[in-house]
């Protein structure tokens, strides 16, 4: 085991140590009151719903590029890629559900969804900077391990006693390992410019999340949830619009070759 290898085992222990020693969590009944409540046309909370069609647009597109060009990714990556996209698509469905009725019962098919995009993309990554076939082997586990974080946290609800942490372990430790990832190994894969656009969509559709209220108040028309969702969407995006880029050139030279 070289040394970037193994500091990268040490930060995803510790996460997890550290995580499991904080008290648990439970979900705040605050965050389902949204500054946007406006009905449209008969949907109650409409841009908070509508807002998540980019979702399944972009979720599309990914899968009909792996499907049209298959040259874009290697055969042992494509599982990853093509849940990838699969739980990008599915969360239009989740989150636009739960915005219609929001409520802790709704909120758990809007975050299954983001597991699965969360834990196929660390698998993605660990195909393209380490082992295609290391990646196929990890798919399977982490969405199990992804949905387990979901449906513990609706158990402990159910029990009055909610806890989000192993939630939190799946949804912002990738955030902290892939960049480290990228810098340590940035010659392995073409993704890294295109993993930085998306990291930097995430982080930007967080902050909207938590101006939701001033931005609403500014002007009225988009809250800050809204454009949280359309920021978001720009986050897979930015692998569609890399994929893009590797049509017509030979998979065995885009990543898998090492």
């Amino acid at each position: 085991m070289n040394w970037r290898v193994a500091l990268l085992l040490t930060i995803s222990l510790g996460i997890i140590i550290a995580v499991a020693m904080a008290d648990p969590v439970p979900q705040d009944p605050l965050y389902h009151q949204f500054a946007d409540q406006r009905p449209m046309a008969g949907v109650p909370n409409f841009l908070n719903v509508m807002s998540n069609l980019p979702f399944l647009l972009f979720g599309i597109a990914g899968w009909r590029i792996l499907f049209t060009h298959p040259e874009t990714v290697t055969a042992a990556t494509k599982p990853a890629w093509a849940i990838f996209f699969f739980g990008i698509a599915l969360t239009a469905f989740g989150s636009g559900w739960f915005h219609l009725e929001p409520s802790n019962n709704t909120l758990v098919w809007d975050r299954l969804p983001m597991t699965i995009g969360f834990m196929s993309l660390i698998a993605i990554i660990v195909s393209e900077y380490f082992s295609p076939p290391l990646g196929r082997k990890l798919l399977v586990p982490l969405l199990l391990a992804g949905a387990g974080s979901v449906a513990y946290w609706a158990y402990t609800e159910s029990l009055g006693a909610g806890d989000l942490r192993p939630y939190a372990i799946v949804q912002f430790t990738p955030m902290l390992l892939i960049p480290m990832i990228i810098i340590l190994y940035k010659t392995r894969s073409d993704l890294g410019r295109y993993v930085w656009w998306m990291i930097g969509f995430y982080v930007a559709a967080k902050v909207a999340e938590q101006l939701d209220d001033p931005l609403f108040a500014v002007g009225s028309a988009v809250s800050g949830h809204t454009l949280k969702h359309l920021l978001a969407s720009l986050a897979p995006a930015s692998l569609v619009f890399a994929l893009m880029q590797r049509r017509g050139r030979p998979s065995d030279n885009i990543a898998s070759s090492r």
